[in-house]
């Protein structure tokens, strides 16, 4: 598995864990009430910061460990970025579309809050899963 590879899964899997993190808290505080009346800010700014903090960290302990091997990029794996590049950026265009519309209808703040978290981290894991796919399936034209 290359040191690109490794790098996908690790961002797909704390994207999944920071949100997964943020509904158990979100959804305990509800405790069968209305989600608009959890204070979720918090924990939302939480979550992102623990994810970027983890992602950081993460980055830098396979670097460590892919050596050399980190550097070495052939048109394949630019390729696969890009792929996975614009993956994540059609999903992130959806997410601040859903909070945009959301904010026109006047949807409470939680919604639009929200709907935009989950456009970041449906960017980031089907980002990371185009770029497994293709790393995987030899697709392309390389």
């Amino acid at each position: 598995m290359s040191y690109q590879e490794r790098s996908a899964w690790a961002s797909g899997v704390i994207a999944v864990l920071g949100y997964a993190a943020y509904l158990a808290v979100v959804l305990t505080r509800a405790a069968g009430g209305p989600l608009t009346a959890v204070p979720y800010a918090g924990p939302l700014l939480v979550s992102v910061g623990a994810a970027v903090v983890a992602g950081i960290l993460t980055g830098v302990v396979l670097g460590a460990l892919a050596g050399a091997e980190r550097g070495v990029r052939d048109e394949r794996e630019r390729e696969i970025e890009r792929l996975g590049t614009r993956v994540g950026q059609a999903f992130l265009v959806l997410g601040g579309v859903a909070g945009l519309a959301l904010a026109l209808a006047e949807a409470d703040r939680f919604w639009i809050a929200n709907a935009l978290y989950l456009g970041f981290v449906a960017s980031a894991v089907l980002s990371a899963v185009a770029r497994v796919a293709a790393s995987r399936s030899g697709a392309g034209p390389w």
